[in-house]
């Protein structure tokens, strides 16, 4: 998936060639995000903003900070409203709280501890009752699903239970929200903090 993955005008064309299920994995992203208020929403890898779109149409008062390492990719982006940054993963996130954090084909990128620690920091950015919604290039534990092509050195997929543990080790409620073959989408609610509890009860 790294031949043209900096390129926007070649990116989904070859996104969409290698990845059959990729409309439905956006579409599965925003379908996970549903049930949360989002007034704040942190996205990690903008890309092209295709998830970005998707989510925001579920979440039209929601104000979008985005961030990626191609300063191509967020120039075609088409995202106005939104607060764009070029930065990598492993820089420190932009200040939360968020109500929904979400990514989409970016996190793959890192190495296993850098995963471990990027869920962590996403875990520390999100409001209470906040969301992290992770879609990616799994390893699944069948060798026969594995259909995505992908680089040696530059696409390392991590499997479903590592990324499930890492954000339980992060104080995230995780689950499996979708997956197919060596894709997954998984979410990771955030608890609702005893003060927050006391005031839905209250209203």
């Amino acid at each position: 998936m790294g031949q043209f993955h900096w390129d926007p005008d070649g990116y989904l064309k070859m996104v969409r060639e290698e990845v059959p299920d990729y409309d439905r994995l956006q579409d599965e992203v925003a379908k996970a995000t549903e049930g949360i208020d989002a007034r704040r929403a942190l996205e990690l890898g903008t890309g092209s903003g295709v998830t970005s779109r998707r989510v925001l149409a579920r979440h039209p008062h929601a104000q979008l900070t985005g961030v990626d390492s191609s300063e191509e990719m967020i120039a075609a982006a088409d995202l106005p409203e939104a607060d764009l940054r070029l930065q990598d993963l492993r820089d420190p996130l932009p200040e939360g709280p968020f109500d929904i954090v979400f990514s989409a084909l970016a996190v793959h990128h890192l190495e296993g501890p850098e995963k471990a620690d990027l869920i962590a920091r996403v875990a520390a950015a999100l409001a209470p009752g906040g969301r992290f919604v992770l879609a990616d290039v799994v390893v699944p534990a069948d060798p026969a699903d594995v259909v995505t092509p992908l680089d040696a050195g530059f696409d390392l997929p991590e499997t479903v239970p590592d990324l499930l543990r890492w954000m339980e080790d992060a104080g995230l409620r995780a689950r499996v929200s979708w997956q197919a073959r060596d894709l997954a989408v998984l979410v990771a609610d955030a608890p609702v903090s005893s003060a927050s509890a006391g005031q839905a009860a209250a209203s």
